[in-house]
């Protein structure tokens, strides 16, 4: 394709929303295809300046990532764009065995030929900071260092338990890592800074604290994208950074326009999230008007689970035909948390998101909505590949609550044309749920 600017992996469906959102809202037009395209569908996007493709990793072994990241990585080189973006979460909970990052860049030195790979995981747009190699993140209204973040470090797949980034990553791979650090990026040699680094380092992270460090970072990564370092890994901070890069030389207009789609009568969410952000949207939402049904999530992921998903679809479809918006959800916050027992099946965390998926592709098609959201970044995959969609655009950015836009499906027979938002456990305010059925 013609004048592609970057291409993306996103390691997990919710992360590969909000990629799309950055680079739509920076004005450089987004498709993110659920699986690879044929050609034909492919041409439909051909506007498009960026193509994502939408990814499990963040929940998957080294073993998994071996067989699937390479061929992925391929499809995405021979697209032929500037740069080639892993997306990661920008709290960067992965582990050894799940979800590990090292392994990934491994992957993906070998399949672009690359010696170094730079990093760039701080998002000051998403409350995400790295400061001398240290992540720091945001939660109500406080801000922590990530191993003492009262979510990220009790994460039930991948907590939390190191800040320096460098460190973490050392669990994960052999590879030696260098930094670019705060004071570093001050200096006004940093060029030349950033190339001895890349010459000797095979993992490179770059400190964004600042939308001014932000801005250094886009424009050294940017600068050296054509010098054998257009492999690129971290979170949507990385697209934030190089779309100012881009807007500062002309390459991207810097915004765009979206008209907000209005409000739907009914809205139907299905959650797998066990975050007390998530805890907080639903009972936010049960206050203002939505129908709430708790679902078992053993019962989801059991022998049994077609029962289960029976009398969910049955409670929901009763309170849509009654004219009420529904969530129907495995959980309601940490303390409602069962994944010791859900570990103990075998492949029933994705288990879980397909029958989340299943529930939901029937309450949209039997009531003919208009609307949907899945809520949970491990869930969001696994479900939505339920519903048979080809890709997504983004319908409706959410810059107050930026990474879970509003999109538009495309494909899926009768699902397509929905309107889904795919939130992470993490993302959004209280009233996410309502401003989502708002549409505005």
């Amino acid at each position: 394709m013609q004048n592609l600017l970057l291409s993306y992996y996103g390691d997990d469906l919710t992360g590969s929303t909000d990629v799309m959102e950055a680079l739509e809202l920076g004005g450089v037009p987004t498709v993110l295809f659920m699986r690879r395209p044929n050609q034909h569908l492919l041409e439909r996007f051909s506007h498009c300046r960026a193509i994502g493709l939408s990814g499990t990793s963040r929940s998957e072994t080294p073993q998994w990532m071996d067989e699937n990241l390479a061929p992925a990585f391929e499809w995405l080189r021979g697209l032929g764009a500037a740069v080639c973006h892993y997306k990661i979460c920008s709290t960067f909970d992965s582990s050894p065995a799940i979800g590990n990052i090292g392994r990934a860049i491994e992957i993906g030195r070998r399949v672009f030929d690359q010696k170094s790979v730079p990093v760039v995981v701080g998002a000051p747009q998403l409350k995400r900071y790295t400061a001398f190699g240290n992540l720091f993140a945001a939660f109500g209204g406080a801000y922590f260092r990530i191993d003492r973040h009262p979510v990220m470090s009790r994460h039930p797949v991948t907590p939390m338990n190191e800040a320096d980034l460098l460190v973490h990553l050392s669990r994960q791979t052999n590879l030696e890592s260098g930094l670019i650090d705060l004071a570093a990026l001050q200096q006004h040699d940093l060029p030349q800074r950033v190339d001895q680094v890349l010459q000797n380092r095979a993992i490179v992270l770059f400190d964004v604290e600042s939308r001014q460090t932000q801005t250094l970072v886009g424009e050294q990564i940017w600068r050296v994208h054509d010098q054998g370092h257009g492999f690129i890994v971290g979170s949507s901070g990385v697209e934030y950074a190089l779309l100012a890069e881009w807007a500062g030389k002309g390459i991207a207009s810097a915004h765009a326009a979206f008209t907000p789609p209005g409000p739907v009568d009914r809205l139907a969410v299905v959650s797998g999230s066990v975050s007390p952000t998530t805890e907080k949207q639903i009972r936010f939402a049960l206050a203002h008007g939505f129908t709430g049904v708790q679902m078992d999530a053993m019962q989801l992921v059991s022998e049994g689970a077609g029962e289960a998903i029976e009398r969910a679809v049955a409670s929901g479809l009763a309170s849509l035909a009654a004219g009420r918006s529904v969530i129907l959800y495995t959980a309601l916050g940490p303390e409602a948390d069962r994944s010791a027992e859900i570990d103990h099946v075998e492949g029933a965390r994705n288990r879980l998101g397909r029958a989340l998926g299943t529930i939901l592709r029937r309450l949209v098609v039997q009531q003919k909505l208009k609307r949907a959201v899945i809520a949970g970044g491990d869930t969001s995959s696994h479900a939505l590949g339920q519903l048979s969609i080809d890709a997504l655009t983004v319908r409706m950015p959410l810059p107050q609550s930026p990474g879970s836009p509003l999109c538009l499906a495309h494909g899926g027979g009768a699902i397509d044309g929905l309107e889904i938002a795919l939130k992470g456990g993490q993302v959004g305010t209280d009233a996410y749920f309502e401003t989502i059925r708002l549409g505005s």
